[in-house]
């Protein structure tokens, strides 16, 4: 009889296991560069069980750049994505794509960056006439920030989609490319031991370091039926935010995430990731960005506020 009770017992808890992970909800993501520390906040989060405490599973498709992401959510083949570049979404959204952003991803420039080898005779940006210079897709923030650069340099350099930063790296150390683009985690450590230079970084433009430069964004038939779901996906995201700064295992669940050591991760969030330039709500400069994306070709005019207003309709509060 003992048996059997226990075995009773087993049987229900096994059910109310089974009933509570079919209650989770399920949402899809597209999520740029895999392994670095903002678009990681996903991953993290599941495998700390922060998500599925807001009722949620994650369903994570890693892409190598801002144009593959923004097609996944055009397309409807995932609901969310992640640290995308706003003059990507203003000019999705202004061709009629059924997008809107929800929230802030990154505000300010501190973490991408552009570098040579160490043994390339370009110094800056203006000796690489007649060169290449890499970013990640069309539509990123590194799209926009190399060609806000190149205009700042003054100086004739063809900017190229290479795709994610590791794929950069192997184009640039083999020659086929002259500035590779990145961003933490990837080539930090080989700019630390010299093999590489950093010759500009996105923060040199003083125009991006107080705006909002990437953001999360939604296709509406996410932001309509799902609406709970969604507020529930970025109350977890937040707290994920505040987990990864206030916990070591925050730190200790990255690094094994991104495969490297626990003192590179630290490295890594506390010299390119300011905590404040990841508050979801914030959003900061967004004339700047539609100027830019205007100036860049993106968009053919500055959005009216009735358009304005219709792209910020879902923005979190």
């Amino acid at each position: 009889m003992k048996s059997k009770g226990w075995s009773i017992i087993a049987a229900c808890v096994a059910g109310f296991v089974a009933q509570a992970a079919m209650a989770e909800d399920l949402l899809k993501l597209a999520v740029p560069q895999r392994g670095n520390w903002d678009t990681g906040m996903p991953d993290v989060g599941q495998k700390a069980g922060i998500f599925a405490k807001h009722g949620l599973k994650l369903e994570i498709l890693y892409t190598a750049g801002a144009g593959e992401t923004t097609q996944a959510v055009i397309s409807g083949s995932v609901d969310i994505g992640l640290a995308t570049g706003t003059s990507g979404i203003l000019a999705a959204f202004a061709k009629g794509a059924p997008v809107r952003p929800f929230s802030n991803s990154m505000t300010g420039a501190d973490d991408i960056f552009w570098y040579v080898p160490e043994n390339s005779p370009i110094k800056s940006l203006k000796d690489a006439a007649g060169k290449t210079m890499a970013y990640s897709s069309n539509g990123s923030s590194s799209n926009l920030g190399a060609l806000a650069l190149i205009r700042q340099s003054g100086t004739e350099i063809k900017a190229i989609a290479t795709g994610a930063a590791p794929a950069t790296y192997t184009q640039v150390m083999s020659g086929q490319i002259d500035v590779g683009w990145s961003a933490p985690p990837y080539v930090v450590e080989e700019a630390r031991a010299g093999k590489v230079r950093v010759i500009a970084r996105e923060s040199d433009l003083e125009a991006f370091r107080n705006q909002t430069v990437r953001m999360n964004f939604a296709n509406m038939t996410t932001l309509t039926a799902k609406a709970d779901q969604l507020k529930r996906f970025i109350a977890a995201y937040d707290e994920t935010i505040e987990w990864m700064y206030s916990n070591p295992a925050g730190l200790k669940t990255y690094s094994e995430f991104a495969q490297i050591t626990e003192d590179q991760a630290k490295y890594i969030r506390d010299t390119y990731f300011p905590k404040n330039n990841l508050v979801t709500r914030r959003l900061s400069g967004l004339d700047n960005a539609m100027a830019d994306a205007v100036a860049m070709k993106f968009i053919n005019a500055p959005l009216n506020k009735e358009q304005m207003d219709e792209f910020l309709k879902y923005y979190v509060k």
